[in-house]
């Protein structure tokens, strides 16, 4: 009995700690991190997590997708069939999806011509994005009104100069 519970102490403690470790290599890395420590992280599996913003370049069975986490944004080279499962992609109408990678960090990518890349192995939607909704600022409009009024009134004012 004792040595089953010795056993199963120790089952649970390999447990805890494989889970302790696995959550400690899932920790998101910024850009600045990624750029910053580019050496370390280099040929390395890392996580990272932003909004997918402008176009989405589909490559033949593979795409181009850029992912901003609000300081910079990184390219991420993915399968084609993942960058379909984005829907929105930020621009001045729409909310990106914010998604989560997983995959390669490359410093200097022999693939794709020396440049800072990150190889997806699995990407996962956090957030969905959406269209932004943005409204007229009532301190604009009321300046437009103003300056409108004022070319109206120069340009009469010109009018009676000539006559």
């Amino acid at each position: 009995m004792k040595k089953n519970q010795g056993i199963c102490i120790t089952l649970f403690f390999l447990l805890f700690f494989n889970c302790f470790i696995a959550s400690a290599n899932a920790a998101i890395l910024s850009s600045r991190e990624l750029i910053g420590n580019a050496v370390n992280y280099d040929g390395k599996t890392i996580v990272y997590s932003g909004e997918v913003i402008g176009d989405i370049m589909l490559r033949g069975e593979h795409a181009w997708v850029n992912i901003s986490d609000g300081s910079n944004s990184i390219g991420v080279w993915m399968d084609a069939r993942m960058a379909r499962e984005i829907r929105f992609s930020g621009d001045y109408k729409n909310r990106g999806d914010k998604i989560e990678v997983i995959g390669v960090f490359h410093r200097a990518c022999p693939e794709h011509g020396g440049d800072l890349d990150i190889h997806a192995k699995t990407i996962r939607r956090i957030e969905a994005g959406g269209p932004l909704k943005r409204d007229l600022q009532a301190r604009k409009k009321n300046i437009s009104i103003v300056l409108f009024g004022a070319l109206i009134l120069i340009w009469i004012l010109t009018l009676f100069k000539r006559s």
